[in-house]
């Protein structure tokens, strides 16, 4: 009994100091950690994403309709200028990532750039009050209004990307990790986090074009910029509820003084016994909230924590410590499930380009009504808003009960799921490209209608509730917690370089089917082509995608705090 006693009396004083201490490091401000109403807090971060989201794609969806129409530019210019903006909204990110966890955190880091955001909206919606000159002689890019446009789109595109890596973090960092009952709610967040983008979508591609379309743009970019505000109310009316976390050292900085430091102890050997390898001290000021143990892959990269003399130990460019080095393993080990997530992003990538090269070909007449066929798009959103509540309520459930697993699907469970369901995306579409190419050409048969489009539209949307909330859960919870922006900012540029990927893929398939004086798979006359062999193209790279994704996700080993 008095052993017992003695046991207790020493852990609590123990309890005690690891909550102190993760008390300094991580809750600067606000209630602290234990206290905290997750739910609450998050609940301002959602709403605060929904009006962001309505902002965003009311901008996108009918910025190229825009840039034709009052600015007077020409398909390719315009289509550049779109291309040009999203490609900036989608690096930004990598900025706004660093800021948050080298100096701002993400707290401050979002403040500002939404500031920037509201700026760049608020510049876009005074250009549109510009008297526009008629006639094809206009002025393009030289006129003061397309530059206040064009300054107000850019300031828009970098805020919209400083936020992104940091508010879904941000949203994640509510939750403790060391409370089971709170991981389960941090990963029923991300579901509702992508919930809340797929409405503002959803309600930005109905209504709000509408506006812009039968009420012009001096009120059609008000209402987004209005949103903005909106937006940043809700965002810091939740300020007494959040928690905040302290940002680190620069993960940039804290990656090259690995590298730096192993290869200059290339000749050194590394001891056989791991605890003879540096680490921070418990009292030092510096330490890790959360220490990584040492694993044995990537051995070169440990000589930067052995300790060849005394004098080193103050030059973090000559030594670092044990989870300094295994931080730069855990990036460099998810980055073969990243660059799945590169040919996904390109895969999908023809959501917004054939699909509506396929839909305009096919018979937009249902009964009095004509559909547009990027209006099928809103099925996309339509779809997310159907399987976030059906898999946060009932798949999971089920799957816990399978499992025996408290998250039911792991993150890298659901991400195959995703990138299996983006195979079945593109046969879907290829199949009724089959079908609509052997009615066009003569069977006697009336032209297929653009309806058979809407099942390919609503596995995208289920794909994207698998595949991009796993990639997001994934990053967030596998990144070590000084790099967790930087990482979110990694996920987001997979979307980018999946759009390069596919517009690489189109160009090729062009240049190799036009040889000979052919027509090509996609001619501007879908029928005289063979649309339905570049999707069963697309299927077959997402099926060996999909294989190098389950070689990759067997051999990854999860960070070991």
């Amino acid at each position: 009994m008095e052993a017992h006693k003695d046991t207790l009396l020493s852990e609590e004083p123990l309890e005690n100091s690891i909550e102190r201490r993760s008390e300094r490091i991580i809750d600067i401000k606000g209630v602290k950690h234990h206290t905290t109403d997750s739910w609450r807090a998050c609940s301002y971060i959602l709403v605060t994403e929904c009006f962001e989201e309505l902002a965003y794609y009311g901008i996108q969806f009918n910025l190229v309709t825009f840039l034709k129409t009052v600015l007077h530019e020409n398909n390719v210019t315009a289509a550049r200028n779109y291309t040009n903006w999203q490609g900036t909204c989608y690096i930004a990110p990598l900025v706004g990532a660093i800021i948050a966890d080298s100096y701002l955190g993400r707290y401050l880091t979002t403040v500002v750039f939404f500031t920037v955001y509201l700026v760049g909206m608020a510049a876009m919606s005074i250009s549109a009050s510009f008297p526009t000159c008629a006639g094809p002689d206009c002025l393009q890019d030289g006129s003061f209004k397309s530059f206040v446009f064009f300054l107000g789109l850019y300031m828009m595109a970098i805020g919209a990307g400083g936020i992104k890596p940091c508010v879904s973090s941000f949203g994640a960092d509510q939750f403790d990790d060391s409370i089971p009952a709170e991981r389960l709610k941090k990963d029923s967040f991300f579901n509702w986090f992508f919930f809340a983008i797929y409405i503002g979508s959803f309600v930005s591609g109905t209504a709000v074009v509408w506006v812009q379309d039968h009420y012009g743009w001096v009120v059609g970019l008000g209402i987004p910029t209005l949103f903005i505000a909106f937006a940043i109310a809700s965002f810091m009316l939740g300020s007494s509820s959040y928690r905040f976390q302290k940002p680190l050292e620069s993960p940039i900085v804290r990656v090259f003084q690995v590298l730096v430091a192993a290869t200059r102890k290339w000749a050194v050997r590394v001891p056989r016994d791991d605890s003879l390898l540096h680490e921070a001290p418990e009292n030092s000021s510096m330490v890790d909230v959360h220490k990584l143990q040492h694993t044995p892959e990537l051995r070169f990269l440990d000589k930067a924590a052995v300790i060849s003399s005394d004098d080193e130990i103050a030059d973090p460019w000559r030594l670092c410590t044990v989870t300094q080095v295994e931080e730069l393993k855990v990036v460099v080990g998810m980055l073969p499930i990243w660059a799945t997530g590169i040919v996904y992003f390109s895969v999908l990538a023809q959501f917004s380009s054939t699909f509506l090269e396929q839909g305009r070909t096919m018979n937009k007449q249902v009964g009095a009504f004509a559909i547009p066929p990027a209006s099928l798009a809103s099925f996309d959103a339509v779809s997310v808003i159907f399987w976030v509540p059906v898999y946060d309520r009932v798949l999971v459930p089920a799957a816990r009960r399978l499992t025996g697993r408290e998250r039911g699907l792991s993150e890298l469970q659901r991400f195959g799921a995703g990138l299996l369901l983006s195979v079945l995306v593109m046969a879907a579409a290829a199949l009724v490209e089959t079908r609509r190419l052997a009615l066009a050409r003569g069977e006697g048969l009336s032209s297929m209608s653009i309806l058979w489009q809407v099942p390919q539209y609503f596995l995208v949307g289920a794909s994207v509730v698998f595949a991009c909330v796993g990639q997001t859960e994934f990053f967030y919870n596998e990144a070590p917690p000084s790099m967790r922006s930087l990482c979110s900012a990694l996920a987001l540029l997979t979307v980018a370089l999946g759009s390069y990927l596919s517009s690489l893929v189109v160009t090729a398939v062009a240049w190799l089917t036009t040889r000979g004086g052919e027509a090509g798979w996609i001619p501007d006359d879908l029928n005289e082509g063979h649309l339905d062999r570049f999707f069963w193209l697309l299927a077959a790279m997402s099926a060996l995608n999909l294989a190098v994704f389950v070689c990759c996700a067997r051999r990854y080993s999860r960070k070991n705090v």
